[in-house]
């Protein structure tokens, strides 16, 4: 079993960033510029986005960081995300979710031109994927498919099973493995025989949010299991797999943490970079 570091590949992408940021601010006289909103206090969300601030600085990215309280309108929410689409020196906007129940988080996302979506959340985005057209792909599976490569997993031709169809990773996931040439299957709560889906899987994709619900019996010998899940059960971090047990018979796994969830902001500075390039050509 070969246990995938995406703490090491995470490192290895914002060096590799670090020098087309800085070829970027020699060419252009700017550096990659990436906005960060957050609104409220929630403890979490505020982690994230301490933690992608510290993730910027280390890629070269200006970071613009941007604290509404909790009961902003959402008029003035709204006016601030148009006036950074309209900032030349910001080439991404992220909005951190989740919000305060009484936004509407859809219209204030929609505030973000397609251009500076870094999240990959648009609609126009989500279609240039579904088309097989460059654009910009959701963070947490473009590093899933980040690791496989640096780990040089191929995946043509391979059964790929994801187990969740949420759009912010389970059926973007899907889209990827597929336009990789993988044959992919999508599990979901009404699967029948889900336990069997994942047993033929050569690659299996666990993003459902329940701790420890892929056990060894779902996984065949040698299957590659890459965990999205992040789960506090007392008091610790756990993913959707049960490492323990699974590990035993994976060729290759992901632990939680330290798996996909540094990839995740990897790929947000990524496109970030992929934005800006594409915004001053």
């Amino acid at each position: 079993m070969i246990l995938i570091d995406g703490k090491k590949v995470a490192a290895d992408v914002r060096a590799e960033l670090k020098e087309e940021t800085a070829e970027f601010e020699a060419r252009y006289g700017r550096k990659v510029g990436l906005a960060v909103v957050l609104i409220g206090e929630d403890p979490a969300s505020q982690v994230y986005v301490r933690n992608k601030i510290r993730a910027c600085e280390e890629a070269g990215i200006r970071s613009f960081a941007h604290y509404l309280p909790a009961d902003v309108s959402q008029k003035s929410a709204e006016e601030l995300v148009l006036s950074l689409a309209a900032d030349e020196n910001v080439h991404g906007i992220l909005v951190q979710l989740p919000l305060p129940k009484h936004l509407d988080a859809e219209r204030i996302l929609a505030c973000i031109p397609t251009a500076k979506d870094v999240d990959g959340f648009s609609a126009e985005n989500v279609g240039k994927l579904a088309l097989h057209e460059e654009g910009t792909v959701a963070c947490t599976p473009f590093g899933v498919m980040e690791l496989l490569t640096r780990y040089g997993i191929d995946v043509r031709g391979k059964r790929a099973v994801v187990v969740g169809r949420s759009n912010i990773v389970g059926r973007p996931m899907a889209l990827l493995l597929l336009n990789a040439d993988a044959t992919v299957t999508v599990c979901h709560s009404r699967t029948q025989d889900l336990r069997g889906e994942c047993a033929r899987a050569d690659i299996l994709i666990a993003a459902i949010g329940k701790p420890k619900f892929i056990t060894a019996d779902m996984v065949k010998d040698g299957a590659v299991v890459v965990d999205v899940g992040i789960n506090r059960v007392d008091g610790k971090l756990v993913g959707d797999v049960d490492f323990e047990e699974v590990s035993k018979k994976a060729s290759f796994i992901t632990p939680v943490p330290g798996g996909v969830g540094p990839m995740t902001i990897a790929m947000l500075l990524k496109n970030a970079v992929a934005c800006a390039k594409r915004i001053v050509k």
